[in-house]
């Protein structure tokens, strides 16, 4: 059993216990939330409340958690490159053209199959311990925690802000200076697997710097301060620097003017959006020290910057 714990947003004052915690505690279903709640596994600042109580925010909830079999996905032998573990954290470099989490078409070959092979007692976390998400056809560093007590301290960093996750990106044009993307991101209003800028959508920053200048394009290092889902990408693409090779949301593809043979072959084989998860830092869920992990461009991303390079020196 493990005690997780979560302070009350001031946001939700008036709302019920049983609301709350199928916000804070999200992972586990509402009818295991109400069952510990009633056998008294659920404390609000140390008092034990009826599932309809209303709270105030500001309370400290603490949770009892049983651990228990969650996972139903299979485990399967594919190879991971791990690039840090302990008895609570793993950090991995997550190739590109895998899926993080099994999903409509994609159920098997994911990586959350590969962790349930790599370590089966993941099976009694949410998600198998994974705490966020990069997209599919996006390479680099991913956190997982393998206690519970470790996944509540990663969940609990991620809602705080204070992750550091940087990106290497290579957009399409010529930047003349980086910046903040300040736009709430929602699910596109036709196509339900896009994501768009929208008003009414959650709220989401990015942050961007350019590297390196390209006569059509830039390589910029990106911070998010937020994770909304398809982020980067939506919001590139809304100042209009897309990223290069998204097939999403960097609109048709055009051949750059007078780009040599070997920039126009790597263009026209680079088959994904250009963007690889760089750095990742955290408070280790056991002995709160900040620990960072920087991971390299993958081939394919080093062989497009090459030839950017050299088109320039032409």
């Amino acid at each position: 059993m493990t005690r997780l714990t979560a302070e009350v947003p001031y946001e939700m004052a008036g709302m019920r216990l049983d609301q709350v915690l199928a916000e804070l505690f999200a992972d586990y279903s509402r009818s295991k939330l109400q069952i510990w709640v009633k056998s008294g596994r659920v404390h609000v600042n140390d008092l034990i409340l009826k599932p309809k109580d209303k709270l105030e925010g500001g309370e400290i909830i603490s949770l009892d958690a049983e651990a228990e079999i969650v996972i139903t996905s299979k485990a399967e032998p594919i190879s991971l490159d791990i690039v840090f573990e302990d008895v609570s954290l793993l950090i991995v470099n997550k190739p590109a053209g895998m899926v993080v989490h099994p999903a409509v078409g994609n159920w098997n070959g994911t990586l959350l199959n590969a962790l349930l092979n790599h370590e089966s007692s993941l099976e009694t976390l949410p998600r198998a311990g994974i705490v966020h998400r990069i997209d599919k056809e996006t390479s680099g560093l991913l956190m997982i925690a393998k206690t519970l007590q470790a996944h509540n301290s990663l969940t609990q960093q991620l809602q705080e802000r204070t992750i550091v996750r940087e990106y290497l990106a290579i957009s399409r044009g010529r930047m003349t200076a980086g910046g903040t993307v300040d736009e709430p991101i929602a699910r596109h209003p036709t196509d339900r697997k896009r994501y768009a800028v929208k008003e009414s959508g959650k709220f989401a920053v990015t942050h961007y710097r350019v590297v390196k200048r390209f006569t059509r394009h830039t390589l910029i290092q990106v911070k998010l301060e937020t994770g909304r889902t398809h982020q980067i990408r939506v919001h590139m693409a809304h100042i209009r620097y897309p990223l290069l090779g998204d097939q999403v949301y960097g609109g048709r593809f055009q051949m750059p003017a007078d780009c040599s043979e070997q920039l126009e072959k790597e263009l026209r084989s680079f088959k994904r959006q250009a963007l690889h998860a760089a750095k990742l830092g955290l408070l280790h869920p056991i002995t709160n020290e900040y620990c960072e992990w920087e991971q390299a461009m993958p081939d394919d991303m080093v062989r497009l910057l090459d030839a950017l390079t050299d088109n320039e020196q032409e």
